[in-house]
């Protein structure tokens, strides 16, 4: 099925992000979000990444109204009647997921193919409080959305193969890279990049320092960032979240919690949004 008019719910950082990449790639994309000052930050941050674009001639200004008049921004959940993929990008909590799949699934087209942008929830699950399973897929985006070229497809007990394929080609219609994952807790990347995040927490709660744990994954692994820079990046706070699903999902001692991160968190030092996690960002952070 050919993807003309997208819908996605959500106007978070991934949500808005995700819109902003589906009307780059040309199709007529509506961002929904129940709350309208969030809708408004959400359409005021697509214009100002546009216009950081532009500032750095990696668009110009006739590309950037195009990308634009691709896009709506609504408080409407009926406006998604018309589309033909649905988006969900809603925080990662399965109540919460499945109460936006029940409302998503009342309003949609029969024809629409239904996705969450879960980054390890059980797919088969979300589709369960919905009345076409088949048609009910997962693809995980990496943020930030614009940037970021994996998607990860995670297909459910009941996901059919058409939808799989609507799912993959839209993937690839809008410039990304799609891989399989299995439907497990983390996937792929996840499941791999987290947990070296948490021994990297380890190994500082042992007695090495962060910068030391960062410079040698750096320098011996050819890493672009240090696993404790990433964690600081990505929020212990989400960090830690994962590592407990993937404990939960798994019930393998290899995935449980660095004690450390528990006590950051604690402290409300989840990284770079709080100014400081394992590195201090309110001042200058250690040369690496």
């Amino acid at each position: 099925m050919k993807i003309k008019k997208a819908a996605v719910i959500g106007s978070g950082l991934m949500g808005r992000g995700i819109a902003q990449t589906i009307a780059q790639a040309g199709i007529d994309c509506v961002n929904i979000d129940i709350l309208p000052e969030q809708i408004k930050t959400a359409e005021e941050n697509v214009k100002a990444n546009l216009k950081k674009l532009l500032s750095k001639d990696k668009i110009n200004a006739e590309r950037m109204n195009e990308i634009l008049s691709f896009l709506r921004f609504s408080t409407h959940y009926e406006e998604i009647s018309e589309a033909d993929i649905i988006v969900e990008a809603v925080p990662e909590k399965m109540e919460l997921k499945k109460q936006v799949f029940s409302q998503i699934d009342k309003l949609a087209g029969k024809n629409a193919v239904l996705v969450s942008n879960t980054s390890g929830l059980s797919i088969s699950e979300i589709a369960s409080v919905t009345e076409r399973p088949d048609r009910v897929i997962a693809i995980h985006f990496f943020y930030p959305a614009p940037i970021m070229k994996l998607t990860e497809i995670i297909k459910g007990i009941q996901t059919s193969q058409a939808t799989y394929d609507t799912a993959r080609d839209f993937c690839e219609t809008i410039g990304k890279v799609p891989v399989d994952a299995p439907e497990l807790p983390g996937f792929l990347v996840n499941r791999i990049l987290v947990p070296m995040m948490n021994e990297g927490a380890f190994c500082v709660m042992e007695g090495s320092k962060p910068e030391d744990v960062d410079k040698a994954m750096k320098l011996g692994a050819n890493l672009p960032m240090g696993p404790l820079e990433l964690a600081d990046f990505v929020g212990l706070d989400v960090m830690m979240a994962t590592m407990e699903g993937l404990y939960e999902g798994f019930k393998d001692s290899k995935y449980r919690p660095c004690p450390l991160i528990r006590t950051l968190v604690k402290a409300g030092h989840t990284g770079r949004k709080s100014g400081r996690g394992f590195y201090d960002y309110t001042v200058q952070k250690p040369n690496m």
